[in-house]
């Protein structure tokens, strides 16, 4: 195996958690509802002051605004028969950081997808360059690197999601604008710390269901394949045998007689 084929086999490896975890990601950022599930089950609208309806449009809102180019996060609600903006300048700076970092999630899930296809076809199915078994072995060590470290995570939130939490941000963000006050901060009234803590247990379930079924998959196919491989190692060393049961006998040579 040549160098760039060692390296395009070890991105595929690190390719594959980066996709589930993304992709789970990116599917709860734009799925409406299931905001609109966590603004009733953690009570939005007694926080806020605000009737579900307004709470539920301005959560599409925050959808578009994710995928669109607009820099600054405006939306107006009505509150008391008047019309103001849902966010002061402290969250609408903060929403400006966390949408930095929804592209960027957005561009690592992207690329990682084109990747895996892109090395699937053309050095699998394209160019044929290694067997089928070979790709069901990276998917396994993709699969493992991936509950590693997603299994360390969780266990450094489980063991305190608080301060999980609190580096999480430390780490993303150079600054405190996500520090905000639950009795005055609509964004945190609307998203609390713990729909942030079950959205993350949700997301570790499903990445960790994607990559069980990947197992299995690849589990199943390198036990079948290596079955079909025995068996036709075991007709390789009959066929000899075979041929020669078929194989006439040679006519016995008759002897010449004393007369001749």
């Amino acid at each position: 195996m040549t160098v760039l084929s060692r390296l395009g086999a070890a991105l595929f490896v690190v390719a594959i958690p980066l996709l589930l975890v993304t992709s789970n990601v990116r599917f709860f950022a734009g799925e409406v509802r299931f905001y609109e599930r966590g603004f009733r089950e953690f009570n939005a609208d007694e926080a806020t002051g605000l009737p579900l309806e307004e709470l539920d449009r301005a959560a599409r809102e925050i959808i578009d605004y994710f995928e669109n180019d607009t820099e600054t996060l405006r939306i107006l609600v009505t509150h008391a028969g008047e019309e103001e903006s849902l966010f002061n300048s402290r969250e609408t700076q903060h929403m400006q950081d966390v949408k930095q970092v929804m592209r960027v999630v957005f561009r690592i899930n992207e690329i990682t997808l084109a990747y895996v296809l892109t090395y699937i076809v053309g050095v699998y199915l394209w160019a044929g360059e290694r067997p089928l078994r070979s790709l069901a072995r990276l998917s396994l060590l993709g699969v493992g690197l991936g509950v590693l470290v997603t299994g360390a995570i969780g266990a450094f939130a489980v063991a305190g999601f608080d301060q999980a939490w609190t580096t999480f941000h430390e780490i993303l963000f150079r600054n405190d604008l996500w520090q905000l006050d639950p009795d005055t901060d609509r964004l945190i009234q609307m998203f609390p710390e713990p729909f942030w803590e079950e959205t993350t247990y949700i997301i570790g379930i499903m990445t960790f269901a994607e990559a069980t079924a990947i197992v299995i998959l690849a589990t199943a196919y390198l036990l079948a394949s290596r079955q079909s491989a025995n068996a036709a190692a075991q007709r390789s060393e009959q066929e000899p045998e075979r041929i020669e049961r078929l194989r006439p006998a040679p006519e016995p040579v008759s002897q010449p007689g004393p007369e001749d």
